[in-house]
Order: C-alpha cells, then structure tokens, then sequence
C-alpha cells in the first residue's frame, strides 16, 4: 500500500502519541512521543523537521524527526516510528531518507546524529542505507524494554569531513576506538600521537559530599552565569537541569538527568572539565542514587587533561564523533566517555558487522580500566 510523507501538524499530535504507544507500548522513554506540550513544540518552533506517513485512507503510519541545533549546526534523527502492520516495506528508510534531506537542504547542518537501539540489525541498516556512518557504542545507555545498549552513527554534509582540524595527540587508551573509527568512518589517525594514561587518581582529601541540585530553571540560569559565551558551552541538543556541587567548592557539574530513560549527560563543569579530579567517583555515587544507572560526558579529542581525569576514574572510550564541532572554518572531534553502574550484558545485542570494530574497541578499553593486566595473568 502507497503512502504519503507530509510535515507533521498540530493536529496530528494524539495520533501521533497512539502510534508511539502501538510501536514502544508505555516503555517509550522519549517526551516526543508522549508528551503533548513538548510535541508541540518541535512542531512549531522552527527548530525541527517532522515528518509522517499516512495511507490514501489518512490513517498514521509512520514518523521522523531531524531535531536541530542551530548554534552548533548539529541535528538529531529520534522518533522513527512505523506501524506494525506497514513494517517490511521500506518505509522506515524512506522517512528515514526524507527527513535528513529535508534537514541537510536547509544548509545550516554539519552532521545528523542518530542513537539506534541494537536489539536488532534493522534499525542499524535503516540509517547505513541513507548515508550514516557508524561511531560507536553506548552500553546501559537507555531504560526501554530493559536496560538497552545503543549505538551512535552520524551523516555529514558534503565536505565537512575534509575540513576536520588535525588533533596532535591522543591519550593511549584511546586506540583502539580510533583504530574502529578508521573502518567506520575512514578517519586516519595514525599521525595522532599518543599520551600514556594514567590508571588511577590520587584521593582528593577534603572534597567531602557532593550535593545534589534538580531545580530546573535556577539550574539553567546559573549554567549561563558560568557560560556565558556560547562558545564555552558544548554539548548539543542538551541542556542542563540538575547540578552537582562539591562541598569545598571545587567544582559544579552541570548534568541533563533523565531519570525516565536511567541515564545521566554530564553537560559541563565550571571552572573546566578537569576540575573534578579525584571526586568522579563521589560524584557517580551521587548520579546513581539519583536512579541514573549510566552517565556520558562529551569532550573534545585534542583534551588530553580532561580524557585522563575521566579515563582514570572509570569511564570508558565509548565513541568517536569526528568533525563535530565547528570553530571557525575547521571541525574538531569529540569523544563521548561513559559509565555504568550495571552489569553490561551483550547477549541480547545485535551487533551488525559495521559495529564489530567498535564492539572489540570497547571490550578492549574496558578490560584495560577494570580488568588491570597484572589481574588478568594470575
């Protein structure tokens, strides 16, 4: 059966939210598809494009949305939907291929990121297909049906790659996650030299508690007290709503905590990321306790203090997004670390061959934090 694609309206909003109840039942842990006034907002406020699929009857088959971020010229593919009754058919792609190229046409995007869930290969060949490429792994990263492990891919604006700044050096534990990167995305970085990496950090005697602030708007106004300028802040499609302060004052740590979906993105410290030496683990303590299983960081490749501050205490190199960032006429890449309180279990995980070599990286780097050699050879 022929359907039509078409920008989503207003009104299409309850049949919107009965077609994410249909598809993800009540485990659904994102607002666009339950949330009315959240909705409605990415329908109308200019920063989004939604699309649907109807069939000549009119009924609501399938949704997409490339959400944007005008200042950091990034976009984000969520809310891919198809009935039930209308999957095997392509349709999935084709809304997939829409909506990115509505997106892109506008000229203001660098690159379309897309977390994709890994309980099967299908979702995974959905965004290859239409041009993304994969950079990653995220384990416990969402509470749906269970905790779920997801995967990271990004689509580029033509050029944008070839613009990307040379990074001089990385930490050593770093490798084999760029080695996967050098499959995923064809990024070389064999000319990146490497920094030993710490295995653990000295105890910060005096850090005491950390405490624990979830006041949404006074959260957002101090964030933009600290920064500013926008150009101090970065981590797209984010935006802070607890804050994490250490007793002695030696830090704040600004977090987006979604208590929904279990998980934790560290956005920003203030006075800079490698203030929270010695106080990481205090801190996730405090995050778990808060019911986010998982935390992420995002920090810039070329930041070889903050890589080891948070390699040390724990996190792991989880994915590599080359050219996310723009900064004048040249891109520079960022590296997402993550940690979870879980166990990782990857029985469940359909990972499809272009994901293989970031399933080893992983594998890799985190037996190198928790698993020490001298460990492994007894």
């Amino acid at each position: 059966m022929s359907v039509v694609l078409s920008p989503a309206e207003v009104q299409d909003i309850a049949h919107l939210r009965q077609l994410y109840f249909e598809v993800y039942g009540h485990g659904y842990p994102v607002p666009l598809g339950s949330d009315p006034a959240v909705m409605r907002r990415l329908i109308t406020g200019g920063t989004a494009h939604w699309l649907t699929a109807r069939t000549p009857g009119g009924a609501l088959v399938g949704s997409a949305v490339v959400q944007t971020d005008p200042g950091s010229r990034i976009g984000k593919l969520l809310g891919l939907a198809v009935h039930p009754g209308h999957r095997g058919g392509g349709l999935a792609s084709r809304l997939t291929g829409a909506v990115c190229g509505e997106a892109f046409a506008a000229g203001r995007l660098d690159s379309v990121y897309a977390t994709v869930r890994v309980v099967t290969e299908g979702p995974q060949h959905v965004v290859v297909r239409n041009g993304f490429r994969p950079l990653g792994l995220l384990p416990n990263a969402v509470e749906v049906e269970g905790c779920e492990t997801l995967a990271l891919f990004a689509r580029y604006a033509d050029g944008v790659l070839a613009r990307r700044a040379p990074v001089p050096h990385a930490p050593e534990r770093l490798t084999p996650l760029l080695s996967a990167a050098g499959a995923g995305v064809g990024i070389d970085y064999t000319g990146t030299g490497r920094v030993p990496s710490r295995t653990t950090l000295p105890a910060t005697p005096g850090a005491g508690p950390i405490e624990l602030i979830t006041a949404p708007a006074f959260v957002r106004r101090r964030f933009l007290e600290h920064f500013p300028d926008a150009g101090d802040r970065f981590f797209p499609l984010h935006a802070p709503n607890a804050l994490l302060v250490a007793a002695d004052g030696g830090f704040e740590a600004y977090a987006d905590l979604d208590r929904a979906a279990g998980s934790c993105a560290l956005v920003a410290v203030h006075p800079r990321p490698a203030a929270v030496n010695g106080a990481l683990e205090t801190l996730m303590s405090t995050v778990t306790r808060a019911g986010a299983d998982y935390a992420e960081t995002l920090l810039p490749l070329a930041d070889t203090e903050a890589l080891g501050v948070f390699l040390a205490s724990g996190f792991v190199p989880s994915a590599v997004y080359p050219a996310m960032r723009r900064i004048g006429d040249r891109l520079h890449d960022y590296v997402v670390l993550s940690r979870t309180s879980r166990q990782i279990d990857f029985r469940a995980t359909a990972v499809s061959p272009l994901l293989q070599p970031y399933l080893g990286a992983y594998l890799s780097a985190w037996t190198t934090t928790y698993l020490p050699l001298h460990e492994v050879s007894r």
